[in-house]
C-alpha cells in the first residue's frame, strides 16, 4: 500500500471527494481536502504526493489560484483542474503555459481521469 502513488484531490463538495476516492482508491492512495487551505496542509504533511487535482470553483480561493501558489514551492508535481465549467481564456492560458497538465470535466469520467493520471505520471518519471 505504501508504494502506491499519492494523489491529492481538492473539492469543496464532500460528495465529489467521496466519489473520486471510491473510484480510484483501488489503484492510488487518494488524499482529499475540502478547501485550498486544507489542501496546503495536506501537501505539507505528505511531501510524497505526485499529483494534485483541484476543483476550479471553490470559496475563498479558486483551483487555479491554489495551483499557482502550490507551483511556487512544489515544481515537480503534475496539476489537473476538474470542473463542471467550460474552458475559459484563463484556463486555456494555464494549459498553454503548462501550469496545468489537464483540464477534466465533471461529471467525471473515471476511465479518462485514470488514463490522464497514468500519462502525467509517466511523463514525470
Amino acid at each position: 500500500m505504501c508504494n502506491r502513488v499519492k494523489i491529492l484531490y481538492v473539492d469543496d463538495e464532500p460528495l465529489n471527494l467521496e466519489l473520486f476516492k471510491l473510484n480510484l482508491e483501488h489503484k492510488y492512495t487518494i488524499l482529499t481536502a475540502e478547501s485550498a487551505f486544507e489542501g496546503f496542509e495536506v501537501i505539507q504533511n505528505n511531501p510524497d504526493i505526485k499529483l494534485v487535482i483541484s476543483d476550479l470553483m471553490m470559496p475563498s480561493m479558486n483551483g487555479l489560484d491554489f495551483i499557482l501558489k502550490l507551483r511556487e514551492r512544489y515544481t515537480n508535481l503534475s496539476y489537473f483542474i476538474l470542473s463542471g465549467f467550460d474552458l475559459s481564456p484563463e484556463i486555456i492560458e494555464a494549459k498553454q503555459n503548462n501550469v496545468i497538465s489537464k483540464y477534466l470535466f465533471k461529471p467525471f469520467d473515471i476511465a479518462l481521469i485514470e488514463m490522464s493520471i497514468n500519462e502525467a505520471l509517466t511523463k514525470k518519471a
